[in-house]
């Protein structure tokens, strides 16, 4: 009789193929999680807006607000997103706006505003104060010094704001606990608030689209979910408002344990202890989050992104860039990142469902597309106060879709290098985040190189680019 020992007790063979069906399965449901979570979140928190009533509070009453904007060049909508900072509905601001070179095509805009509005105190900081490789954490260390107040608001310069951020920013970072006649919140204390960045495209080139379609779904989907849960730090630097009393006791050691002060170790404290990275904007939230034990807020308000005329190889090179930079922050996180995107987890999602229930492949897909797309959708509604306008629906879709078709040829590029290029300069990651300056005599070599509408010549970047400005 020919029946196999584990056919007798009624078991079945389990292979390798089982294995990774139910982990992939396990692995769609938690991103469709994470996913839902990031759209309830944007419903709750981002479609009721209400006024601070510190708007209307005596000047005398608020704390002090510093508002510190790192320039360099004309970005697309400069003179627009500074004043926006100008016309903040709060008692109690001044606005530093930094430029390292006197000869910075920035300051002519920076003039007309201050002439503009001579009730605001405003005032131009020309001069950089070179603490490390970084050149925008260079570029704010005077205005850093300088600010009035400890409440710092720090913005990119492709950043534009509405009127009310200010106010309820503060109201954020305040948190319960000063809030009168409250019980005293058992919660960290609020050492960060940080603004979803929500992308304008004002041009038509194919990169500001794309750009516009990932930022205002995938990316905004993911950064709400994860913040919602709050397990680790995950901050954007567009707009970031801290303490300058909590930054000046960071020592920028990424969670480590702080060196003693009498240790040879010690080097560089507060701003300037991040100008050995390039993404200071999440080293500055990590230590916050790891040495000193506070919490992050995400305010109900988005971080306006004004995008410029980007070709698509411009999209891509700066996709790369980040990718590499992240990888050798949270490298876990990068190498199982085309894992939940739409496209790649749809194919290992399809199989999975199939070889483990025997549910159709294109039955999987047929549901998971639509679904998908109308989670980004209600995601970018959130953001936006409206649906997507029916005259931009065909543009808007071809652009997620390209989107969609280059995560992973973007993360292949991305995973296998260590070089960067970032305003003109040649950088290469090393461990922990940190970077070098390279010298970079030579024309670099990238795919991207081979699509249309190449704009940068001999390392420089062209002007109203959206290239993460603010340095």
């Amino acid at each position: 009789m020919d029946v196999h020992e584990d056919d007798r007790d009624g078991s079945s063979s389990f292979g390798l193929a089982d294995v990774l069906a139910i982990v992939t399965v396990v692995w769609y449901a938690a991103v469709w999680s994470i996913s839902v979570l990031g759209c309830v979140t944007g419903r709750k928190r981002y479609r009721l807006r209400p006024r601070s009533p510190l708007s209307s509070a005596e000047p005398s009453r608020v704390p002090g607000v510093s508002i510190i904007r790192p320039l360099k060049g004309l970005d697309t909508n400069l003179f627009e997103n500074l004043e926006s900072t100008f016309t903040q509905d709060y008692p109690n601001f001044e606005v530093l706006l930094c430029v390292a070179d006197a000869e910075d095509q920035a300051l002519s805009v920076v003039r007309s505003l201050i002439e503009k509005y001579p009730h605001v105190d405003a005032r131009a900081v020309v001069g950089e104060e070179v603490v490390g490789v970084n050149p925008k954490v260079n570029n704010l260390m005077r205005a850093y010094k300088e600010a009035k107040n400890d409440i710092l608001w720090v913005l990119d310069s492709n950043v534009f704001v509405e009127s009310g951020v200010c106010a309820r920013s503060v109201d954020a970072l305040l948190g319960p606990n000063t809030t009168p006649n409250q019980p005293p919140s058992s919660k960290r204390r609020i050492g960060l608030v940080h603004h979803v960045p929500f992308a304008f495209g004002s041009e038509k080139g194919w990169g500001s689209r794309v750009d516009e379609a990932f930022l205002n779904t995938n990316h905004a989907k993911m950064y709400m979910a994860i913040n919602a849960v709050a397990l680790e730090s995950c901050v954007v630097g567009k707009s970031n408002m801290f303490r300058r009393t909590d930054i000046e006791r960071l020592h920028g050691n990424r969670g480590k344990p702080t060196p003693h002060p009498a240790s040879d170790s010690v080097t560089e404290t507060g701003l300037a202890s991040f100008g050995r990275y390039l993404a200071e904007d999440n080293m500055i939230g990590e230590a916050l989050w790891h040495e000193l034990g506070l919490r992050h807020e995400l305010s109900c308000d988005v971080a306006g992104n004004v995008i410029g005329n980007v070709p698509l190889s411009g999209y891509i090179e700066r996709r790369v860039r980040w990718i590499r930079v992240r990888k050798r922050m949270v490298m876990a996180a990068t190498i199982v990142e085309p894992f939940q995107e739409c496209i790649m987890l749809s194919i290992v999602a399809s199989w999975s469902l199939q070889h483990l229930f025997g549910i159709p492949a294109w039955l999987v897909l047929l549901i998971h597309y639509p679904a998908w797309i109308w989670v980004d959708l209600d995601v970018y509604e959130s953001l936006a106060g409206h649906p997507l306008p029916s005259e931009r629906r065909l543009d808007f879709f071809m652009a997620w879709g390209v989107r969609e078709l280059l995560a992973f040829p973007i993360w292949l590029s991305g995973i296998f290098g260590e070089e960067v290029h970032w305003r003109g300069r040649k950088y290469r990651m090393l461990n922990n985040g940190e970077v070098e300056l390279v010298e970079d005599s030579a024309p670099r070599s990238h795919w991207s190189n081979i699509l249309p509408g190449r704009r940068r010549k001999h390392g420089y970047s062209a002007l109203n680019q959206n290239d993460d400005s603010g340095s």
